[in-house]
């Protein structure tokens, strides 16, 4: 078990090392950055000593999170911060092949609240879609096929 004065101390430590380095872009075209889609970390909530960090790209597609101690650890676990996590990248650019900025902003920010928005509309679709896809075929075990054309419970 660590101590509170040593976790401090790391914490100090990991953010002198990491301060000072803006916030990844990828910009393969030379784009205007601010015509660039971003993707938002985010500071989840949790308990103590175990914070949900979130990535969401602006257009509601979740994109990771990680499980951090402190908050200051978040840019750089989720790979915000410039020159972190470049295996996280892979997926970003997977999804932004054009381009992409990052941020790292409150979970109150109201670009967050238009991503989750946009995330919510993406779930509820697919969840429409794979009820109308299964219950071409129902199956008795599955409940959202027991309804007629996918909708609701069987009456």
């Amino acid at each position: 078990m660590t101590t509170k004065a040593a976790e401090a101390a790391y914490l100090a430590a990991h953010l002198a090392e990491w301060s000072g380095k803006g916030y990844a872009v990828h910009n393969p075209n030379g784009k205007p950055l601010e015509d660039l889609p971003v993707i938002y970390g985010f500071n989840n909530g949790g308990g103590p000593g175990m914070l949900i960090a979130q990535l969401i790209a602006e257009d509601g597609e979740a994109l990771g999170s990680h499980c951090c101690s402190a908050e200051g650890y978040m840019p750089y676990d989720l790979g915000i911060v410039d020159g972190a996590r470049p295996d996280r990248h892979e997926l970003f650019r997977n999804h932004y092949p054009d381009g992409y900025r990052m941020d790292f902003v409150p979970w109150d920010h109201p670009a967050i609240n238009r991503a989750i928005e946009l995330n919510a509309a993406k779930r509820e679709a697919a969840a429409v879609q794979n009820r109308q896809r299964c219950c071409r075929h129902p199956h008795p075990t599955r409940p959202a096929c027991q309804g007629a054309g996918g909708v609701g419970p069987k009456s």
